[in-house]
């Protein structure tokens, strides 16, 4: 073993701080030390000038040591060895006299799902500021009912150091890179927005080529201008089907939330206790798989050091696994699923999503669509809001269709979707072939921590939802 961290430097001696972690979890089930260095910039335009640009940098560690369902977790922005001391002392009291046999330690994996960079250093600064005029340039020049073009550039570098009891060093450079732009129209009078996104683990110089640039404003002002002539939603209970992609977030809040190990062995899953069952429609099979290369929720190893996994959820409407981070899965007698994630070096690691879709199915969108008498085209969303326990979800859609016999019809505004993940799940009544994933843009929140996700689905009909919208 070094005497040095890697791929960083600190003030830590690496021997030691060994001699410190392992004096931490002394009768310990599993402890961890975690290091962090993050860089971040984001800029802002907004109404034809730069309104923000921000730059942080952070780095500091995190020290875990658990006995059964207990966690002693301490973390400081003073890397130092009195700091880790210190750290030490406090999450030695989650251990007490021990009597525990720690935790055989993550098979080791040499698999790169990102390239090493530093999306930051991708463009020079008067590059980014440039772009994001040409971008404000190009939405004004496309449609004279442009009144307002936000964008913004996002990039960030997070280098991670896992130290296990044993002396194993797990390291991983996480970049990511992030676009997001929206346009306002008006007519007379009348004002609508639209927005759309994308990034993933990637440079940021690829992200401010024309060719994805100009695509993003394209769509961005496409759906205000639908919007412009949406009409009041209907309201009741009907039939919706779901685009692909995108709309993989009611999927990813209502029902992958759910299936999360801590949930489920605590029993406040709706899902809990139902291992092997049917809780599906057949066909149904949804995947968490982080090792998509370069997606956003994607991580070549937790962060405890797993390497993540392609982990099968519901099979033909069975479900058949949670996911595990490796407190949980050992006190529920399972395999960690690389699933254990946490925001920075001053959170714990708890189960969490990576890229949660749906496998594609048999059907032609375009039958779903002819198929649906009376109900809603949902193809974009906005939030929404679930309850764990019992998988009640209301979300908005920030594009919408009526459809009527078969016919798609004018766009709607102000639908909402409610339901329950159990019950949406058994009404899945079609499957498209059409799988696709988000664009990259998606952030998870879960007891306070926010992650970065990917969702994904084929277009879906899912029977007797209710539609909330402003027509009685």
């Amino acid at each position: 073993m070094s005497d040095q961290f890697l791929p960083f430097e600190t003030k830590l001696d690496a021997e030691e701080s060994l001699k410190i972690l392992r004096a931490a979890t002394l009768g310990a089930d599993d402890g961890e030390l975690f290091l962090e260095r993050r860089r971040s910039e984001i800029l802002s335009f907004d109404d034809g000038r730069l309104r923000t640009s921000t730059f942080d940098a952070s780095e500091g560690f995190g020290l875990r040591a658990v006995r059964g369902e207990t966690a002693g977790y301490a973390h400081s922005t003073e890397v130092s060895e009195s700091a880790l001391r210190r750290a030490a002392e406090t999450a030695r009291l989650a251990v007490g006299a021990g009597g525990g046999t720690l935790a055989d330690n993550p098979a080791g994996t040499n698999k790169k799902l990102y390239a090493d960079i530093d999306p930051i250093q991708g463009a020079p600064f008067p590059a980014k500021v440039e772009l994001l005029r040409e971008i404000d340039a190009y939405a004004r020049a496309k449609d004279a009912r442009v009144v307002q073009v936000s964008a913004t550039l996002a990039a960030s570098c997070q280098e991670v150091v896992i130290l296990r009891p044993d002396g194993t060093q797990v390291t991983d450079i996480r970049p990511m890179a992030r676009m997001n732009v929206s346009v306002i129209v008006e007519q007379d009078g009348r004002r609508e927005s639209g927005g759309t996104g994308g990034g993933g683990r990637i440079g940021l110089d690829g992200l401010m080529q024309p060719e994805e640039w100009k695509p993003k404003i394209d769509e961005a002002l496409r759906i205000a201008l639908v919007n412009l002539r949406a009409e009041p939603a209907p309201a009741g209970v009907m039939d919706v089907v779901l685009g692909p992609g995108w709309p993989g977030i009611l999927l990813h809040e209502a029902i992958g939330h759910g299936l999360e190990g801590d949930f489920n062995r605590k029993g406040a899953s709706a899902f809990a206790g139902l291992m092997g069952q049917q809780i599906a429609a057949k066909g149904v099979t949804v995947l968490d798989d982080g090792t998509i290369p370069d997606r956003r929720g994607s991580i070549s190893v937790d962060d405890e050091g797993t390497p993540s996994a392609k982990n099968t959820l519901i099979e033909d409407g069975v479900l058949v696994g949670y996911m595990q981070d490796r407190q949980n899965a050992r006190l529920m007698g399972v395999e960690p699923t690389g699933n254990g994630r946490r925001e920075s070096y001053a959170h714990a690691p708890m189960p969490r999503m990576t890229n949660t879709y749906m496998l594609a199915g048999q059907d032609d969108p375009a039958d779903i669509l002819a198929g649906l008498k009376d109900g809603i085209y949902a193809v974009g969303f906005g939030g929404g809001q679930v309850d764990i326990t019992n998988g009640k979800f209301v979300f908005s859609c920030t594009e919408a269709y009526r459809v009527k016999d078969g016919k798609v019809g004018n766009p709607v505004k102000g639908a909402t979707l409610i339901g329950d993940g159990a019950t949406a799940l058994k009404q899945i009544r079609a499957i498209g072939n059409d799988l696709a994933l988000d664009p990259g843009i998606g952030n998870c929140g879960k007891a306070g921590q926010w992650v970065p996700v990917g969702v994904g689905q084929p277009s879906l009909m899912i029977g007797g939802l209710t539609v909330g919208g402003s027509e009685a």
